[in-house]
């Protein structure tokens, strides 16, 4: 944990947070802090700052919140990802790494290769999902909250949604079989899709073609698609 992120309810003044369990145990046995260290913290969706510990029991630590919120969280990343919904252990490794990069526009779509039981996970929940993602944020030093939003019909999600999120961006799909090798360090807003293991079936293809996409090509090695994630968005925006 590089950033204990704060909300609301940790506030028990205007200037002093109490934090429990998990970043509690972070502070008290991964870091071994004591009174008086400095902690860096951030506010969600605010800004970051630093607090200092007055209190450190086995129970909770309160932080005063010594200097102002007035570091800026770094810079979200110009990209908009998609991606068909992955087994659910992978799929937390992917919300907590678009977290870590940067990424604050998380698509998650039914693609054919999609089994029907992974909508019915439980870490598909609201809640789950937060955990995750603050953990991204956490170890990045961001505050800046990323949006989910699941679309489980993949025909109307193209008909109907996308086209309105292709505004002002470089639409590009991942696909082995295109004569495009991926481009490299774009400064434009980029919306990226993903496929699932297996990847896109040719209607999907197609589809995402017809809707503006180009094609792009990873080389000869097929990848997890966690991993192709995080090569993709190093390759086409570092």
């Amino acid at each position: 944990m590089n950033l204990a992120l704060l909300f609301d309810d940790d506030f028990i003044s205007d200037n002093k947070v109490r934090l429990y369990g998990r970043r509690h145990q972070q502070i008290l046995a991964i870091h071994k802090s004591v009174i008086g260290d400095t902690v860096k913290v951030g506010k969600l969706n605010e800004n970051i700052g630093i607090g200092v510990i007055s209190a450190l029991n086995e129970n909770f630590v309160e932080l005063d919140i010594d200097i102002e919120l007035n570091q800026l969280p770094p810079a979200p990343l110009p990209m908009r990802l998609i991606t068909a919904l992955a087994r659910p252990p992978m799929m937390r490794r992917i919300f907590s790494a678009a977290a870590e990069f940067g990424i604050k526009d998380i698509v998650v779509i039914n693609t054919n290769r999609v089994e029907k039981s992974f909508w019915q996970s439980p870490s598909l929940a609201e809640e789950k999902i937060n955990e995750l993602l603050y953990l991204g944020l956490e170890q990045a030093k961001d505050t800046i909250m990323p949006t989910v939003t699941f679309y489980k019909r993949f025909r109307p999600f193209v008909e109907d949604d996308l086209p309105a999120l292709l505004t002002n961006t470089k639409a590009l799909i991942a696909h082995p079989q295109s004569e495009t090798s991926c481009p490299r360090g774009l400064s434009e807003h980029i919306t990226l899709a993903v496929g699932p293991e297996g990847g896109f079936i040719p209607f999907e293809v197609e589809q995402f073609l017809a809707a503006g996409f180009e094609a792009i090509d990873m080389g000869p090695r097929i990848y997890k698609v966690e991993n192709a994630i995080s090569i993709l968005t190093a390759k086409l925006l570092v």
